[in-house]
């Protein structure tokens, strides 16, 4: 089992704007794994938020492969799992590309789809919605209107302004009929995200994602304990070890597999939240489908899907799982994931 990596620039179709910051054009880390004829894809990608760039996905990448090459056995993703975080304890985004192209691969190899691997079935699960990020209130709108136009049934808005009131109300205006999720990307405090909470209500908003900062456990639980909205928590929830920590203070867990380091892992996660009576979202960085391929797969496992990541490229060099109308065609895919190099 060989494998290699290499550097992806990809294009965003407009700027996207979250609270944090604007992103033109976004870098991913692809891997190919090799084996008795086989390529298997995943592919990293790094959040600095979680300490990570495309430099230290790089720097780690050969160390994570030292790892998977001796094993030899392309269906021991438990042990190449533990392995890799022992080697490196940190860098979950090239952990997660690892992971994910061992996934596609024992797929190819076995002839089957990973969601069959994982016991799953096809056909069931949520669609993604679609995320409009910050942008001025006219283009917010407009925005909305042509996702809500081309059949996406549920949309994100970024949020985390001066101005959120009118976003959401232009929205909700432009499209009356999708359901709609706001995501604060930590931008409040916890009083001004109960009042924003107890607006957003008015606009038949779905659920508030991470509406204060991680490390204030405290005022996840004040605004989860005030909010008349269902809260998620994201960057409050990195691994399964985080679960207990957040059950009390928020109704959703929102894992990506960037922060989990894989699908080995992010299953972990869904059963921790599961037992702790959550409900589960799987979200995603702005990925190419060698990433958003692996993630789909999950989808039976799955409440609420945000998973629109490689939608937003303007370019991608991957195919994935086909996507209509916001539902990922999980019976499309034949073997492995779905990537494959265009």
């Amino acid at each position: 089992m060989k494998g290699q990596f290499e550097t992806v620039e990809l294009p965003l179709s407009v700027p996207f704007t979250i609270a944090r910051g604007t992103t033109t054009v976004t870098e991913n880390v692809v891997v190919k794994l090799e084996h008795d004829g086989a390529v298997g894809y995943g592919a990293a990608a790094p959040a600095a938020r979680y300490g990570e760039t495309t430099g230290t996905v790089e720097a780690v990448l050969p160390e994570l492969l030292e790892v998977v090459e001796p094993v030899g056995d392309v269906h021991a993703r438990r042990e190449i799992a533990d392995r890799m975080r022992s080697a490196v304890r940190d860098n979950p985004a090239a952990r997660a590309a690892v992971d994910v192209a061992l996934w596609d691969l024992a797929g190819k190899l076995l002839d089957e789809p990973v969601y069959r691997l994982l016991g799953l079935s096809a056909g069931t699960g949520p669609p993604t919605s679609y995320t409009v990020g910050i942008a001025e209130t006219a283009t917010m709108r407009r925005r909305a209107r042509e996702a809500a136009a081309a059949g996406y049934p549920v949309l994100k808005l970024k949020l985390g302004t001066d101005r959120d009131r009118r976003i959401v109300e232009a929205v909700r205006a432009a499209a009356p009929d999708v359901r709609l999720r706001v995501d604060a990307n930590e931008a409040w405090t916890p009083k001004q995200a109960v009042a924003r909470c107890e607006t957003l209500a008015e606009y038949d908003v779905e659920f508030v994602e991470q509406p204060v900062p991680a490390e204030d456990r405290a005022g996840l639980r004040y605004v989860h304990e005030r909010s008349p909205l269902p809260i998620a928590a994201d960057e409050s929830c990195r691994t399964a070890a985080d679960v207990p920590e957040i059950a009390d203070r928020c109704d959703v867990a929102n894992l990506k597999l960037m922060k989990t380091g894989g699908i080995t892992p992010a299953v972990e996660l869904i059963h921790a939240a599961r037992a702790h009576d959550l409900e589960v979202m799987c979200g995603c960085m702005l990925e190419t489908n060698a990433a958003i391929a692996g993630a789909a797969h999950l989808l039976p496992l799955l409440d609420h899907a945000d998973l629109d990541g490689s939608l937003l490229l303007e370019t991608d060099p991957y195919d994935g799982v086909p996507v209509r109308e916001g539902r990922f065609d999980l019976g499309a895919v034949e073997a492995g994931t779905g990537a494959e190099s265009r």
